[in-house]
């Protein structure tokens, strides 16, 4: 055993390096991001030959991961919560396809939306598609975690869901790491039939899914992460049953840590880490319990299932009832109030911070876009940009105010596209490079079919921006792309974001956007952070 300090999504890395991975498919996104990170740079998982590169988007990372299970191989797939919803049709069907070799789907949700648009928590997507959960509470958990998870994917055949939060995925902790397995051998599947989802293999496979849930069942219910533990100095009044989920536990030991040794502890817990959710554990709580209180860090996911479980006249507290915050991250301060302790310290953000909106660094060439954006759009009445996922989001904070809206991944052509068809003049896109590869090409393709009248600005920075600095799958490929995709030639213009070329950019824009079609504008110039790492190894060297 070696004991090394690592950061949650670290620990996942390297558990999935040791558990015998052969490859790793992502879409870099906070909170999941290190994970990729570190198996690319793993000195072990390269002679090993671990594949690391990143994937176009979540849908292809799923799928890719599919094509080497079938191949007898484990492969770990890793994305924020969001990109749960664009990998959902080959994640769920998945379910019912199954696994040769472990697959492993690494979901990173962040409650309080620190740098993401909504709140949603991906058990959701593991129960929809009745497939086994795991949740580690710390970082300890998150390395074992995932080799038991490969494990139980290929034990059950089906792939396995690993959810973890922001606060346990960015903060550090000692590990113990064991040794490495080897790779599984090459050992394509022999049954194509149940790989090929036709409707009569559908039914057979869905039908078995359905047979596996008492096996999964069973599995939560033997879990070593699923646990009771009971903290009481009282032999007549009954405890206060808790049910702590993930980390969830560890704000709830934090809690009860001042507590122990005092007369009035009386509290029964049950630790949730491994799902479904172990029924018989919970109505044996239930029973010794004077009520139950729900501690997770998300939705309220097992809330909604306790209260099935028990019946609607059994005392279940937790985020619907407003004993714990319905919406943000929970933290051990609400945990310890919502048990009582009134007295606790809390630490409230807007009271003790002052106010500071994120900007666009100095320099950056997004700057320079918005910039000739807002002077452009002075000359129009009812102009509106609609934007995307990136660094360039901050265009709608001061001082530039550019943006109409920021949905999802790619939604700025396909809205600006809809706008346009509802007579909006002039209609303008902003899209990065990464996120138009993502989801944004097959929004161009439908306004060329349409020979929609908008303006799409694909502003280049040779790279992920937002998330440190990744390959971005369509570098220097753009122009072709859109050629491709059948915009005109002469309406796919390239321009450097600098202030030196403002006058050239603005009337570059004011060109297209009197153009009665599709056009296209790159301005292209790499993100200041990347070239700034860039000349340091190239100085180094």
């Amino acid at each position: 055993m070696e004991k090394r300090l690592l950061l949650g999504d670290e620990a996942i890395a390297l558990g999935a390096i040791r558990a015998g991975l052969s490859g790793v498919y992502a879409y870099p996104g906070t909170p999941s991001t290190e994970i990729t990170e570190f198996i690319q740079t793993n000195k072990e998982a390269q002679e090993r030959g671990v594949r690391s590169r990143w994937c176009t988007n979540e849908k292809t990372a799923m799928e890719a991961a599919l094509g080497m299970s079938y191949c007898g191989k484990r492969a770990l797939v890793c994305m924020k919560h969001v990109g749960m919803n664009v990998c959902a049709d080959a994640f769920v069907n998945s379910a019912i396809t199954g696994v040769n070799g472990g697959v492993v789907v690494l979901a990173a949700d962040d409650p309080s939306m620190h740098s993401s648009q909504n709140e949603q928590d991906s058990r959701f997507y593991g129960k929809f598609a009745m497939l086994p959960i795991f949740e580690p509470s710390n970082q300890q958990e998150a390395y074992d975690m995932t080799a038991s998870a490969f494990d139980l994917s290929e034990k059950l055949g089906v792939p396995v869901l690993l959810r973890v939060v922001t606060r346990l995925a960015h903060s550090r902790a000692a590990v113990e790491c064991g040794e490495s397995r080897p790779q599984n051998q090459l050992s394509p599947a022999t049954d194509n039939t149940q790989w090929v989802l036709l409707p009569g293999n559908a039914r057979r496979r869905y039908a078995q899914l359905i047979d596996k849930q008492k096996d999964m069942e069973q599995a939560a219910i033997e879990s070593v992460y699923n646990d009771a533990v009971t903290i009481s100095n009282s032999e007549s009044a009954k405890p206060v049953g808790i049910i702590a989920c993930g980390i969830g536990y560890n704000y709830v030991r934090e809690a009860l840590s001042d507590i122990r040794r005092t007369a009035d502890a009386n509290y029964a817990i049950l630790k949730v880490s491994q799902y479904p959710i172990p029924v018989e554990a919970v109505k044996q709580l239930a029973d010794a319990s004077s009520e139950i209180l729900v501690v997770e860090d998300g939705q309220p996911v097992v809330e909604e299932d306790v209260r099935k479980i028990l019946g609607a006249t059994y005392p279940v507290q937790g985020r619907l009832t407003g004993r714990l915050p319905r919406t943000g991250e929970l933290n051990p301060d609400n945990v310890a109030q919502s048990l009582g302790m009134t007295n606790a310290p809390a630490f409230d953000p807007a009271k003790n911070l002052a106010a500071r909106p994120p900007q666009l660094c100095q320099g950056c060439g997004h700057r320079d876009v918005y910039g000739a954006l807002v002077e452009i759009l002075k000359e129009y009445e009812n102009a509106r940009v609609f934007g995307d996922i990136g660094c360039y989001t901050l265009g709608a904070l001061p001082p530039f105010r550019a943006l109409a809206s920021c949905v999802d991944m790619g939604a700025s052509i396909t809205m600006a596209k809809g706008a346009a068809d509802s007579g909006l003049f002039p209609a303008i896109a902003v899209i990065g490079d990464s996120t138009f590869t993502h989801s944004g090409m097959t929004g161009l393709l439908d306004a060329v079919n349409d020979k929609s009248n908008i303006t799409v600005i694909i502003s280049d920075n040779l790279t992920t921006g937002m998330t440190g600095g990744q390959d971005s799958a369509g570098t220097n490929k753009f122009e072709a792309i859109c050629l491709g995709l059948g915009v005109e030639p002469e309406h796919v213009r390239v321009v450097v974001p600098l202030p030196k070329n403002m006058p050239e950019i603005i009337q570059t824009m004011r060109e297209e956007i009197a153009y009665n079609g599709v056009s296209v504008i790159i301005p292209r110039r790499e993100c200041i952070q990347t070239a700034a790492r860039h000349a340091r190894e190239k100085n180094a060297k």
